[in-house]
């Protein structure tokens, strides 16, 4: 999942749970390598193939989930969160200190828009020169389908966590919660801010942090506004719990993508959240200790 994994599962028979964990990492393992861009064999890869020349394919039964969902938050998101604006990697680097020229991001602008693609259940077609990337739904929803297994195995206590994309199966056996924390955006380390005490759910950050440049005390990051391939400025992170982690990821990402309103349709949402802006305000609803 290209970022540091963990499970801590809690269980009376050590070779069981020994066993449900690697049967869980199997199953992440096993995501990656069928929605990897980097991968050549890849199901993601060979969708791509047909998006880049122009043409329809068919897909299975989970991908077309997949592309359910993604179509549902397209719609949420008034066209901000997008699966096809992957492109704009293209013109971003975020290991240098140099902005990409604006006629490159505009020519990218132009291959963008999951609008422009017919999605016909379970068939899609592209225009030429489209992409697809799932890098904002994958891992979430590998989380959520290592909770449904640990579940299904009867486990009632631990944690997955792949990437900071977190989902607690319920407390430690003693009913205590885990402790989850949310980074501070504009700390050099990735120290906690906040400490969550949480029970049983999932719960998923978006920053500008993790990936990014700074350049003349501007800070640039990666999540990118798929209508003018720059980055979001308002927020620097925003926290969302959760029943699952797809809900809780992409509700925090569109609250990014939106700005200035995206305080207001979280709320309207009715999730817990904290949020951090780029001047350091706060805000929120989360039971929350420093």
């Amino acid at each position: 999942m290209g970022s540091p994994c963990e499970i801590q599962l809690y269980g009376i028979d050590a070779a069981a749970t020994h066993a449900l964990a690697q049967r869980v990492i199997g199953d992440v393992r096993r995501l990656e390598a069928r929605y990897s861009r980097y991968r050549s064999d890849s199901e993601l890869s060979r969708i791509n193939q047909v998006a880049a020349s122009g043409g329809a394919v068919e897909v299975d039964a989970e991908t077309a989930c997949l592309l359910d969902y993604a179509d549902t938050c397209h719609r949420q998101s008034d066209g901000l969160f997008d699966i096809t604006s992957g492109l704009l990697r293209k013109a971003w680097r975020f290991d240098g200190q140099r902005l990409p020229e604006q006629g490159k991001i505009d020519a990218l602008l132009g291959r963008i828009g999951w609008h422009k693609l017919n999605w016909q259940r379970p068939r899609i077609e592209f225009p030429p020169g489209m992409e697809l990337d799932f890098g904002g739904i994958v891992k979430e929803y590998a989380v959520d389908r290592a909770a449904a297994l640990c579940e299904e195995a009867g486990c009632r206590h631990g944690i997955i966590n792949l990437g900071g994309d977190v989902r607690i199966l319920g407390p430690h056996p003693d009913g205590s919660p885990w402790q989850v924390g949310i980074r501070d955006p504009f700390a050099a380390t990735p120290d906690a801010l906040l400490s969550l005490p949480v029970l049983q759910g999932a719960i998923a950050t978006s920053g500008d942090y993790e990936r990014c440049i700074t350049i003349d005390g501007q800070r640039y990051g990666h999540v990118l506004n798929p209508m003018t391939g720059w980055p979001v400025r308002h927020f620097a992170s925003v926290t969302v719990l959760a029943d699952y982690c797809v809900i809780a990821g992409s509700a925090s990402t569109i609250t990014m993508l939106r700005e200035q309103s995206g305080q207001s349709w979280l709320e309207e949402l009715g999730l817990p959240h904290h949020w951090i802006d780029a001047q350091g305000n706060s805000g929120g609803n989360l039971a929350a200790t420093a």
